[in-house]
């Protein structure tokens, strides 16, 4: 038996400003939506080139920000020119942690949540 990733899920408070940091800090695009009416509206977001999706799920009543915890856990990006991305996303003002040793960096977006940006190989 075999299984492959899907997609992950991140909670969001506000739904367009989460849409408008994926697609300005990473080019994910949407890719599909479930209305639930009042409710909830879950969008999934790709990056148009792999089947992976990152899945936001608004839960429209929902006012206080999630809790995250310590941020331990994390989704990574692959980018090919990592100066170019760092210096976009040092410029919209979410870059929260650099390892230079190991050349990779994290980048926060509205909600909290941590996107490591990696390399590409």
């Amino acid at each position: 038996m075999q299984f492959t990733f899907a997609h992950t899920n991140f909670n969001v408070l506000d739904l367009r400003r989460s849409l408008d940091f994926y697609r300005d800090a990473l080019g994910l695009r949407e890719v599909d939506r479930i209305d639930g009416g009042d409710d909830f509206t879950i969008v999934y977001l790709g990056d148009g080139v792999t089947d992976f999706r990152l899945e936001l799920t608004w839960l429209k009543e929902r006012k206080e920000p999630y809790n995250l915890g310590e941020n331990e856990f994390h989704t990574a990006f692959a980018v090919a020119d990592m100066e170019v991305a760092l210096a976009k996303h040092k410029e919209m003002g979410c870059v929260v942690y650099e390892n230079a040793a190991m050349g990779i960096y994290f980048i926060i977006d509205p909600d909290g949540y941590w996107l490591e940006v990696v390399p590409a190989e």
